[in-house]
């Protein structure tokens, strides 16, 4: 019943763009606080971006500050992440979930793979 599926992945060359989406379905996405999240071959997961379910408060991980955008259309039922100046080091599986408040994140994607190539 309760579905995340993440899309807009691919290859792209360093110093381009890519933009992912998250359709919810199952939930009343609004009332969620969502998150997006990576891992990397032989790498820990990693934390990459967060957004309240209003869309008023907003966390990025220093790594990739000032290169990515978080964003949501409550409703759309869609989150976005906007990845810009995008670097071989960005390529993972990235992840979306989301949260209700003071809980964890109990429903993930499926991931879409981001491969940056120099």
């Amino acid at each position: 019943q309760v579905q995340l599926v993440e899309s807009g992945g691919g290859l792209v060359q360093a110093g381009g763009s890519l933009r992912l989406s998250c359709a919810a379905s199952g939930l009343t996405f609004g009332a969620y606080g969502m998150g997006w999240f990576r891992q990397a071959p032989g790498k820990e997961r990693e934390i990459v971006t967060t957004i309240t379910s209003s869309g008023g408060n907003k966390y990025y991980a220093d790594s990739v500050k000032g290169r990515f955008t978080i964003s949501r259309d409550n409703a759309k039922n869609t989150g976005y992440l906007q990845m810009n100046s995008l670097k071989p080091e960005d390529t993972a599986v990235y992840f979306c979930a989301v949260k209700p408040r003071a809980r964890g994140y109990d429903y993930w994607g499926q991931g879409t793979q981001v491969t940056v190539s120099s």
